[in-house]
């Protein structure tokens, strides 16, 4: 089960919190663990979230677990995306992030403004090779895995406040992948090539993050075992889930024990498992929740990704959107391919894969419960971020 989040700011480099006390959910507060039928919370972000859904119609369930995706930064074509489609996350990439932070902040509080409760906005801030905020020249990954753990710690803490001093509140930003093949695409973006070294530095950013923003691990199970870039193809490995245990799973392992929020599933396959890519995998879900007790929300790598392969099979995002929720994903993710179109066709295919019988309603029902209760957490947080020219570092 995840841990007590325990705030631990480090560095927070002149970002100035204005909080309205450590409201349920905050980051200041003990994060819900899973509940059983006999003890399901009565009040706080869990409990909202039942009510909430349960007052949703199918359609408005399937819309709220789908994170879209259009390019541009007109903050009134964004707002009119988001109200339009009444999904429940967007994702920021290059092409939406101005020159500015101040900026960015209209970008971002246009998508937040289509509702009561404000939708997930994620971004892949993982610094280095991956960055969507030009102005982060924090040390990455590439840097810190040959550095002490406080240098991650200090590097996540500062980059999480410029990701929520955008607007952003989840970041896709913790690779947990870990492999010393220097050929491989994740080689500079993964915290270390031995799993117990790494796992100490994800569990460090993980720390780090938290207090600012939604955590993400990426990409489960892990590229390190699995060659090949799943940008392009499904990469495959035949290693057991016994030696996964042993290695690959760790820093997965270290970074759910520090109260991650999120954990991204990818579009790879450990043969010796499920032939099935693990995003697609009922069995890797099921590993992710019963036996490294993740409850938190489990969203899918650029479900675009698997159009790009090229294999007929995955050419059908609606059917890959389906099939990732059927598999146990609570939160479906897709950028390449996608039209302004695609995020509300994947949400009516949802829908009706439920009013079909082929998609469960009581695992759309979960899924979205899950959706909504991060959201719900972050909203109660209560904290704004903003730069602070006279600020001092924190010791």
């Amino acid at each position: 089960m995840r841990r007590t989040l325990t705030v631990a700011v480090v560095a927070l480099s002149c970002a100035l919190a204005a909080t309205a006390g450590a409201a349920p959910g905050s980051a200041a507060a003990p994060i819900a663990t899973a509940a059983t039928a006999a003890d399901t919370p009565t009040s706080g972000p869990e409990a909202e979230a039942a009510r909430l859904v349960a007052g949703m119609t199918t359609a408005e369930q399937a819309a709220s677990i789908v994170m879209g995706h259009i390019p541009g930064t007109d903050a009134a074509r964004l707002g009119d995306y988001m109200t339009s489609t009444r999904i429940g996350g967007f994702i920021l990439m290059g092409a939406n992030v101005p020159k500015s932070e101040a900026e960015l902040r209209r970008v971002t509080t246009a998508l937040g403004a289509t509702g009561d409760i404000p939708p997930l906005i994620a971004i892949d801030q993982e610094g280095g090779d991956v960055s969507r905020l030009p102005w982060d020249r924090l040390p990455s990954s590439a840097t810190l895995k040959g550095s002490p753990v406080a240098a991650t710690s200090a590097a996540y803490a500062a980059r999480a406040s410029l990701v929520a001093r955008g607007g952003a509140n989840v970041n896709f930003g913790v690779i947990a992948d870990t492999t010393g093949d220097t050929g491989s695409f994740i080689h500079r973006r993964s915290l270390g090539a031995d799993p117990v070294a790494a796992a100490d530095r994800v569990a460090a950013a993980v720390r780090a993050e938290e207090p600012f923003v939604a955590s993400t691990l990426k990409h489960f199970p892990g590229h390190g075992a699995a060659p090949g870039d799943s940008h392009e193809l499904i990469p495959s490995t035949a290693e057991s889930l016994d030696e996964w245990r042993r290695t690959d799973a760790v820093p997965f392992e270290a970074g759910i024990d520090e109260g991650a929020r999120l954990l991204m599933f990818g579009h790879l396959a450990y043969t010796a498992i499920d032939d099935a890519p693990a995003s697609l995998s009922p069995r890797w879900h099921e590993i992710a929740r019963d036996e490294l007790g993740f409850d938190g929300v489990i969203v899918t790598d650029d479900l675009g990704m698997l159009i790009s392969t090229g294999i007929r099979e995955y050419a059908d995002p609606v059917r890959n959107a389906v099939t990732a929720v059927a598999a146990g994903s609570d939160l479906v993710l897709m950028i390449a391919h996608s039209t302004p179109s695609t995020a509300g066709q994947m949400a009516a295919g949802i829908a009706e894969a439920v009013d079909e019988g082929t998609l469960p309603p009581d695992r759309l029902q979960e899924a979205a419960e899950r959706v909504m209760t991060l959201r719900l957490e972050l909203a109660a947080s209560g904290s704004v971020w903003a730069p602070c020219a006279e600020c001092e570092p924190g010791s």
